[in-house]
């Protein structure tokens, strides 16, 4: 485990190796694609972004939330995994590890025209230092149990309707959380 996985509270952890880059669709279960609607990878209903970055009520905490559009098909089921990621003195950005993720979470039926949905972290730091992060949200559109497509979005600003943002609006694309020498953020 990566020495900055200490600085992630505790959160359901699911395995994400089937993630291989930011980026294309990944598709199974061809006779089911036939069938059913696919996303649009290019739709602006398609977002991740980070909505809380250390708000005074909660210092230590990074809110991410992301937006997935339908496919107009009821059958179909929208899911969503939010991800931590902290960058390297090098600029390389990292896996926390299990603490950095949510785990997968229904969020409602594939006739919605958007979904949206978010998760906060709350951040315990072990060392006086700022911590760049960012999210990564996969977003998972299911037939009958079967991953029929999926998309990955690193947080990007620009967001500003975000619900639970805080302040009111806020939407970037990276977070920086400082931990002084007394323990706060």
């Amino acid at each position: 485990m990566p020495a900055a996985a200490a600085i992630v509270g505790s959160v359901s952890w699911r395995n994400r190796a089937a993630i291989v880059a930011l980026g294309g669709v990944a598709i199974a279960a061809p006779a089911a694609i036939a069938a059913t609607p696919l996303p649009k990878p290019s739709s602006p209903q398609l977002w991740a972004t980070i909505n809380a970055c250390g708000p005074s009520a909660n210092p230590g905490e990074i809110g991410i939330r992301g937006s997935m559009p339908g496919t107009g098909d009821k059958r179909q089921r929208m899911f969503m995994q939010f991800v931590v990621e902290y960058r390297s003195p090098a600029g390389h950005w990292h896996y926390f590890g299990h603490g950095g993720e949510s785990g997968l979470i229904a969020v409602g039926k594939g006739s919605a025209v958007e979904r949206q949905a978010g998760w906060d972290f709350v951040l315990v730091p072990s060392a006086t230092r700022t911590y760049t992060l960012r999210g990564v949200v996969v977003f998972e559109w299911r037939l009958k149990g079967q991953t029929i497509a999926e998309e990955v979005r690193a947080t990007r600003a620009g967001h500003a309707a975000t619900v639970g943002a805080d302040p009111s609006g806020y939407s970037a694309a990276t977070c920086a959380i400082r931990r002084t020498a007394a323990g706060r953020s």
